[in-house]
């Protein structure tokens, strides 16, 4: 193995001199740097990282804190995380992958040992716990996600609430008058998951503004409780002519219990999903939908994040834009509705 020693006897230098190249602690001529730098190419010396930590205080790891629970859409969540990784690579960092549901207990440990530099969040709820204990940690975090309230934190998601918001007024066009609400398992409300309350809450407003009739139902995502559940629907609301579904794991059993019960999508009845896009385009109905852009998340939280590492940016609040693909399952509500 190559040593600080052997780049220092190939570039005719100390070695304090190759310690002070690698920390940045002092400053090197030009000609100098230049020159162990070549031997460090030539000789393929890579720094111990515990020494390059204690040296720079810096330890060239962001931790990623993404519970994994079974109400979750685990490809989504995949996507998100390799682009936090190679976002961060490109930036010579690694990635520490939290996956537990620790809550506070996890940010505790990373800054009680210093593993990270800074951390990304996933998972956020409106009255997350998490939050005080990242605020007191006092390194840069953002969030993937965001809570009730924002104030001193720095936050990248999907408008959530506008794509909401643009369900409605995109059925409300085609002449839906009833529309029914598929949403995610009720354990994700019931945490207060941010993501789902806002779709919720954009969803109910332009459904007010509109006078248009909506009735939210959570579901799991078997086949028999999806079944139960547009059961209930059709029987509260008959008039129903559109349903918006923001579960992916309840796609494929919906659309079934659509064909067992002989409505065609989209003459007898509209679907609409909030859902990643690679699951609306390869269902067995390819579903009009408003896709969550995981790839573009994962991105800019990182790149927001060396921001704020690099004393660049201060926090605030990204959100991206919804983005509607009309695949054909949405069209005019049927004229006796």
């Amino acid at each position: 193995m190559v040593t600080l020693a052997d780049v220092a006897r190939h570039a005719g230098v100390s070695a304090s001199t190759v310690s002070y190249v690698l920390s940045g602690k002092r400053s090197i001529s030009a000609v100098t740097r230049e020159r162990i730098q070549r031997s460090i190419e030539e000789l393929g010396y890579r720094p111990h990282a515990g020494a390059r930590a204690l040296a720079s205080s810096r330890t060239d790891i962001l931790a990623l804190m993404m519970p994994l629970r079974t109400d979750m859409y685990v490809p989504v969540l995949m996507e998100i995380a390799m682009a936090v990784t190679t976002t961060a690579r490109a930036h010579g960092y690694d990635v520490l992958l939290l996956t537990g549901e620790e809550g506070p207990e996890a940010i505790r440990r990373v800054e009680g040992s210093r593993l990270a530099d800074a951390m990304i969040v996933m998972d956020v709820e409106l009255e997350d716990p998490r939050l005080p204990y990242l605020k007191a940690a006092g390194r840069p975090a953002v969030l993937i996600g965001l809570p009730g309230d924002t104030t001193g934190l720095s936050c990248v998601d999907l408008d959530f609430e506008a794509a909401g918001a643009e369900c409605v007024d995109h059925l409300a066009a085609l002449g839906h008058r009833q529309i029914a609400v598929l949403g995610e398992p009720l354990a994700v409300y019931a945490r207060g998951t941010g993501y789902a309350e806002r779709t919720l809450r954009g969803l109910r407003a332009a459904a007010a503004e509109r006078s248009v009739g909506l009735l939210h139902r959570p579901s799991d995502g078997g086949h028999a409780a999806v079944a139960a559940t547009v059961g209930r629907v059709f029987e509260e609301r008959p008039g129903t002519t559109a349903l918006v579904v923001q579960n992916e794991a309840a796609v494929e059993p919906l659309l079934a219990v659509l064909r067992r019960d002989g409505r065609a999508v989209p003459e007898d009845v509209s679907v609409f999903a909030v859902c990643a896009g690679q699951a609306a385009a390869q269902a067995s109905v390819p579903l009009t939908s408003i896709g969550v852009p995981a790839h573009e998340m994962g991105r800019r939280a990182v790149e927001r994040l060396f921001a704020h590492l690099d004393g660049h940016e201060p926090p605030g609040t990204v959100l991206i834009a919804p983005e509607l693909v009309d695949r054909g399952s949405t069209g005019p509500a049927p004229a006796e509705a």
